[in-house]
């Protein structure tokens, strides 16, 4: 059997920019199953996408399906036959609808009875026979949110479809795909190119498209090049072009053949923040910004043309025509919000709505100054900054600026604070409550940036938990988990000692009424540390060192973590295993035991050398674990409670804890305990099972 590689591609109106990428990943992976589900072993798949076209190139696929032999279990031997020997009507049934006789049929055990078998051999069907519905199949299954039809087909895709190639080795495969015949015919660039390229193998597929039709098939390949093209532009200028991800992935669908090319803008708008600049160039225009070696922004931009123009100066000529008025819309709504302080534009957020339940953003910026200022007074912050901050914190969303470009919603009001003479703390701290913005981002860097932070997350989270509106598996409206997340980081990463069931606490006082006020307390808690699971999995940590600290649940996030990691040095020590087992065992026997263990051991009472030594061990550790304990270095304590193990293996070894003397009895479970109770001042390692 000979293997031959597969080219599909489909021929479109431009593909939406933002899906570009999404679509054709999914594309391989639903063929991908598709070929799966027709049992076709197969080579690397090769993924191309361009803004007119998502194809495929499959390696090394076979011209047919193996041979298969197929299995069909009938009714159990017992019932059959009768006495004599004779088939019963279900052997007779089973024997025709496999179309044979009984005779024909096996018999064998399924493992756990002998029953009636048939076993018949597929032959595999040609592979170019099934491609076609293959590649319907896999178009069907795309993650298309809105589909659309064209002319008076009743075919739905992403965008209209003009063509389709389905090239197998060397072999056109004849269909009809989203209504067009395909064939071997793929087109060039729309305007470089815009006659039919013959095809003759799936080979010569992305050479034909460069040359002669001017376009970069494979993604990544153009990604490259306009990234290599956008750092060529800014070296021109002795300057760092500035390249974000998502705005180079963009720039990449919208392209076919990319030529960067760099324009201007007039110096006057330097004066508005470079982040307003930055904002209108990027998300209206898709250019890219240079920066000085001051990180300051140039007055100019490098975008990307989607062709070789024979004047560029006449291309760089209309992009600045289309750029100006977007920065001067920039800068007219700096001005003019630099008319009225940040301070008078509270009364407008009164009208502005938060949540239906929830209030105004006017609320919801008085219940995070509450909250801010009672955490202010827990760290002996500064209050005055942290309550003029939560004053001013959601002013800048009443401004023209953040109405017209969202994303700025912090940043101008951190210029804004700054030209109303605010502390610069103060003006920090408003554009630092939104960080983390994503994950990995930076932290707020200011204490009153990091307090406004965590109030203004915890008072989402628990508003929406108090009206009964949690994230669900599939939704979060709120991005509620993000904001627990970033909560969680800003007091672990920069170690403020904050107790969060306090928190949680003064941010319920904070609202009037909450419908689902009963049991709130403990489920914004379970679901903000329930958070930090999947930050420790991140990072390597186990699942059962998490559930070890998550049992004695410590109220402060900064000693959650303390935990974690002395949890997981402990667990590499040589004594853990046993001592987890022992804790274990513990737990066990304290729970059936039907006499309740005091708390102090009666040395008289005790009468075995190993119970004797178990107790004068735990009390000579008591005096070194304590102060250890006290001042949270719990890797040293649990260090030195890893010494115990001989006196716990021997105890266990030699002494009957269900004595018959109830007193006798009564000593060895307050001892057990008290040897319980130590551990779990740091953790619950009995749930420790990888060690």
């Amino acid at each position: 059997m000979s293997n031959r590689d597969l080219l599909i591609e489909i021929g479109t109106e431009e593909l939406p920019p933002k899906a570009l990428l999404p679509l054709s990943e999914a594309f391989r992976d639903c063929f991908a199953a598709e070929l799966q589900k027709a049992a076709l072993s197969h080579g690397d798949i090769e993924v191309f996408a361009t803004p007119r076209r998502l194809a495929l190139i499959v390696h090394a696929l076979p011209d047919q399906q193996a041979d298969r032999t197929l299995e069909k279990w009938g009714p159990a031997v017992q019932s059959a036959f009768a006495a004599d020997g004779t088939p019963s009507k279900a052997a007779d049934g089973f024997a025709r609808g496999c179309g044979v006789t009984v005779a024909e049929l096996q018999q064998k055990s399924d493992g756990k009875i002998v029953k009636l078998l048939y076993v018949s051999k597929q032959v595999g069907e040609q592979t170019a026979k099934l491609i076609p519905d293959m590649v319907r199949a896999a178009l069907a299954a795309l993650p298309i949110p809105k589909r659309m039809r064209w002319g008076s087909s009743r075919d739905e895709f992403v965008r209209p479809v003009h063509w389709a190639v389905l090239l197998f080795g060397s072999d056109v495969i004849r269909t009809t795909i989203l209504g067009v015949e395909s064939g071997n015919a793929t087109r060039g660039h729309r305007f470089h190119h815009p006659a039919a390229i013959t095809l003759t193998s799936a080979a010569d597929y992305s050479s034909s498209l460069q040359e002669p039709g001017r376009v970069i098939a494979s993604f990544a390949d153009r990604r490259d090049e306009v990234q290599r093209q956008v750092e060529a532009e800014g070296r021109k200028y002795n300057a760092r072009a500035v390249i974000e991800e998502a705005l180079l992935d963009e720039v990449t669908s919208l392209v076919e053949w990319p030529v960067a090319l760099t324009g201007n803008f007039d110096q006057n708008f330097l004066a508005v923040p470079q982040e307003a600049l930055i904002s209108a160039m990027k998300g209206h225009q898709k250019c890219f910004h240079l920066l000085d070696a001051n990180h300051n922004i140039l007055p100019n931009f490098i975008t990307l043309s989607n062709l070789v123009s024979r004047d560029p100066a006449q291309v760089i000529a209309g992009n600045e025509k289309v750029i100006r008025p977007r920065l001067a819309d920039a800068a007219f709504f700096f001005s003019q919000d630099k008319k009225h302080k940040l301070e008078e534009r509270n009364e407008k957020l009164k009208n502005v709505v938060f949540q239906q339940e929830l209030g105004s953003v006017y609320d919801k910026a008085q219940r995070v100054k509450a909250l801010a200022v009672a955490m202010a007074t827990s760290l002996n912050a500064n209050k005055a900054y942290v309550e003029r901050a939560a004053e001013l914190c959601k002013c800048d969303l009443a401004t023209n600026m953040v109405y017209e470009f969202a994303e700025l919603q912090g940043i101008m009001g951190y210029h804004y604070a700054l030209h109303d003479g605010e502390a610069k703390e103060v003006a920090l701290a408003l554009n630092e409550q939104y960080m983390p913005r994503f994950a990995g981002d930076e932290l707020p860097t200011t204490t009153t940036g990091m307090i406004l932070a965590i109030a203004e997350r915890l008072d989402t989270i628990t508003g929406l938990f108090g009206i009964g509106q949690p994230p669900t598996g599939s939704k979060d409206p709120f991005a509620l988990r993000r904001a627990a997340l970033g909560a969680l980081r800003i007091i672990i990463e920069k170690q403020l000692p904050l107790d969060l069931t306090v928190c949680v606490d003064a941010a319920i006082n904070s609202f009037t009424t909450l419908p689902k006020a009963e049991g709130l307390k403990k489920a914004v808690l379970d679901f903000v540390f329930e958070r930090l699971r999947a930050l420790y999995a991140d990072q390597g940590v186990g699942a059962d060192v998490f559930l070890a600290v998550d049992a004695v649940r410590p109220a402060s996030p900064l000693l959650f973590d303390a935990r974690i990691k002395a949890v997981s040095h402990f667990a590499k020590l040589p004594a853990a295993q046993a001592l987890a087992a022992a804790n274990k065992r513990v737990s066990n026997i304290l729970q059936k035991s039907e006499v309740t263990a005091g708390t102090s051991v009666n040395t008289a009472l005790l009468q075995d050398d190993a119970e004797k030594a178990l107790n004068s061990e735990l009390e000579s550790l008591l005096a070194i674990v304590n102060p250890l304990l006290a001042s949270h270095r719990y890797t040293e304590a649990l260090a030195v409670m890893a010494g115990l193990q001989p006196q716990v293996d021997a105890f266990f070894d030699k002494v009957m804890v269900n004595a018959d003397d109830v007193a006798l009895r009564q000593n060895r479970l307050a001892l057990l305990k008290a040897l319980r109770q130590l551990f779990l001042r740091v953790a619950d390692i009995s749930l420790l099972q990888n060690v």
